[in-house]
């Protein structure tokens, strides 16, 4: 049984592919498999993996005869994966030089614990990106472990499937996957740490995440940005049959407004025409699952939150661009 699993869907990244599989294949540890998820991609990424399998044993090839989407076809790869941990790594970023090795030195280091988080680097056309701001989070970590409960500022981490190994047996007892839709991520990352009894630390950067121009989905505006509403929903649905994670519900609450901000703020995400409607699906989200005693935190955002509790879109609006003039005045 290997060590690692890494799970790589593929769907129309032959510009990308290759490196992304290099990155695995060269790393000095050597003790993984590879399950290559063909997501029914229409270009030539099947007939690249399997020149791959055919090369390399540590490959494997699963070929869906349909186009389930990026968190089904995890699923899918996650059914037939063996490794101790699981890793997930998207087909157009690739590994850093010598990440795996370190990864397995943290988990010998910190005897197995369910997750294991690392750090990334944006890569952009132009070139490499600086440290991300995780970087003083995993360092503050140390070099044992915690749970969230008592470190809740980890909730603050990057919420993607690349960045951390999971234990696959506790990914496995508690039933974790991806739901179909955009922002298939954050229900997965937040169950995953508020249920992890030890999380782990690697101050390392070891995804190079690329930003691309054109072509991802995140980035391409468009209803599917409403997916972001279910994926919570199923989360906060998650919760209501945990009453021992009760602690959890503010933190999560206020992560889950921070996000949905966040993505109404974007203009390659929501269109201006979908914004109100975006905006009451914030409210609807707000007056479902407040909390009792929640508090805003501070700053702008805190701000936003109590605004979304008190007021319709136009108004809501109108004070964000008020404070963006004033930053603009201010020289912000």
């Amino acid at each position: 049984m290997p060590r690692f699993s890494i799970i790589v869907p593929v769907f129309k990244v032959q510009g990308f592919l290759r490196e992304c599989l290099d990155s695995v294949l060269g790393q000095s540890y050597a003790d993984f498999e590879v399950i290559a998820v063909d997501d029914r991609s229409p270009d030539g990424c099947p007939a690249i993996l399997d020149a791959y399998a055919a090369r390399d044993p540590r490959v494997r090839v699963l070929h869906l005869p349909e186009n389930v989407g990026l968190g089904r076809a995890r699923n899918a790869g996650l059914e037939r994966a063996r490794g101790d941990y699981v890793l997930f790594l998207d087909s157009d970023d690739q590994y850093t030089p010598g990440l795996l090795e370190a990864v397995a030195g943290r988990l010998a280091q910190t005897d197995d614990p369910d997750i294991l988080v690392f750090d990334h680097v944006r890569t952009h056309w132009w070139g490499r990106g600086g440290r991300s701001t995780a970087a003083d989070l995993l360092a503050a970590a140390g070099s044992g472990t915690f749970r969230v409960r008592e470190s809740p500022e980890y909730l603050h981490l990057f919420l993607v499937a690349w960045n951390k190994a999971y234990r696959r047996a506790f990914f496995l007892e508690h039933e974790l996957g991806y739901a179909p839709g955009l922002y298939e991520d954050a229900p997965v990352t937040y169950r995953s740490m508020v249920l992890a009894d030890r999380v782990a630390c690697l101050e390392r950067i070891g995804v190079e995440y690329r930003q691309r121009r054109q072509g991802a989905i995140t980035r391409t505006p468009g209803r599917r940005h409403f997916d972001i509403f279910p994926q919570y929903e199923g989360l906060f649905a998650f919760l209501e049959g945990r009453p021992d994670l009760a602690w959890a519900r503010p933190a999560l609450f206020e992560r889950a407004l921070d996000h949905m901000l966040f993505v109404l703020a974007r203009e390659d995400r929501v269109t201006p025409a979908d914004r109100a409607d975006f905006y009451r699906g914030i409210r609807a989200f707000h007056a479902r699952h407040l909390p009792e005693g929640f508090v805003p935190p501070e700053g702008r955002r805190g701000a936003e939150m109590r605004l979304v509790a008190s007021v319709p879109y136009a108004s809501f609006a109108a004070a964000r661009s008020l404070h963006g003039l004033r930053r603009l005045a201010a020289g912000g």
